[in-house]
């Protein structure tokens, strides 16, 4: 299996992407993972180009 992602709140409106590479592992924000992150689209929720990425490589979408 691929690594995990979700979408957690922050405190403000906008959902930010998180990441785990095995379940057993802490959430951490998609900017801790330099290997995976994609630089964010205008208009879009933190993480978007790096989940829609990440989508496409066999990555699982986790509801939390």
């Amino acid at each position: 299996m691929r690594g995990q992602m979700t979408w957690k709140s922050e405190g403000g409106i906008d959902k930010v992407l998180y990441l785990r590479a095995q379940p057993h592992d802490p959430w951490k924000c998609y900017n801790e993972f330099p290997q995976y992150y994609k630089p964010d689209l205008g208009g879009r929720s933190p993480g978007y180009a790096t989940f829609l990425t990440l989508l496409r490589q066999g990555w699982q979408m986790v509801h939390t």
